[in-house]
């Protein structure tokens, strides 16, 4: 009985996810993909603590895919120029740090990549919010993901 009310509401959670993808503007797309490897994190997190190798190396193997097929794949390099290179040079140390976390079951990179990934979305979030605005002659500061999280 269970299985089946699970497969149901996995169902109805996929069918939620497809349309907000399906929706979404680019810009949203992309924070989607910075959540998506920020739970996955906190998943290998929680999985480390927990003992559960097998789960932390598939969480930590998601946050990964997420990065490079997701992140590091939507750079636009020609477009982007010197961002676009220090974002795709960022990416791949998070993902070398992952992967030295997950052979070392290094907490501690785990959550440096976490912290790095937390801060970009804030960046990216602060840019959605401004989407369609003019751009301010002097950047503001980049929000705290502190803040972002508790909001």
């Amino acid at each position: 009985m269970f299985g089946t009310m699970k497969r149901g509401v996995n169902a109805y959670a996929n069918v939620g996810l497809e349309t907000g993808i399906a929706s979404a503007s680019p810009l949203k797309l992309i924070i989607m993909l910075y959540d998506g490897a920020l739970a996955a994190l906190l998943g290998a997190k929680h999985n480390m603590a927990a003992g559960n190798i097998a789960a932390k190396g598939s969480a930590i193997s998601k946050a990964i895919t997420i990065i490079d097929n997701g992140l590091r794949a939507s750079l636009d390099k020609s477009a982007g120029g010197e961002i676009a290179d220090n974002l795709d040079a960022l990416y791949d140390y998070m993902t070398r740090r992952l992967l030295e976390a997950n052979l070392k079951n290094e907490v501690g990179m785990v959550e440096e990549v976490h912290r790095l990934l937390a801060d970009l979305r804030g960046a990216w979030v602060a840019i959605d919010g401004k989407e369609g605005q003019p751009v301010p002659a002097a950047p503001s500061p980049m929000p705290k993901a502190a803040t972002l999280v508790s909001a």
